[in-house]
Formats: structure tokens, sequence, C-alpha cells
């Protein structure tokens, strides 16, 4: 199956949701090249940055299921490659 590359990025404004982000990034393990995380303590948010190879309808999944998240929004970038 053929996979994009695509960067979703993420805005955790609840830390009530963070385990529950853990846990779904966790389970979409396989496809993350990698993760980067800043807190932004003068603001009391975090931000996220996950490049991800996957399929598109595994990608669009995962940033729906993060999206539904209390208090968390994600929206995602894709290569043209």
């Amino acid at each position: 199956m053929e996979t994009r590359i695509a960067l979703i990025g993420i805005i955790v404004e609840n830390p009530d949701s963070v385990e529950q982000l853990n846990h779904l990034l966790h389970e979409y393990g396989s496809h993350i090249i990698g993760r980067m995380g800043i807190p932004y303590r003068q603001r009391g948010i975090s931000i996220i940055s996950v490049a991800i190879d996957a399929p598109l309808d595994i990608i669009n999944a995962l940033t729906g299921k993060i999206g539904r998240l209390a208090g968390v929004s994600a929206k995602t970038v894709y290569s043209k490659a």
C-alpha cells in the first residue's frame, strides 16, 4: 500500500487529555518517524509536531482521533512526494 509523509501539528490546551493523546501516539507508533513536544508554560499549552509515514487513511484516522480529544486540536500537512 502506498504511504505518504505528513506532519501533524497538535496543540494541547487541556492537560487532562495528555494521557489519551500519548496512548493514541503509542498505538500508531509503528508509523511515526519522530515527534517533538514544546511546553509553552506562559500560556499553559503544549505544542507537538509528529512526523509520520503511513497510508492516507491511517494518517486521517489518527488526526481525527486526536482532534476529538477534549481541549486538543490537530492539523495535518502532507508532502507532495
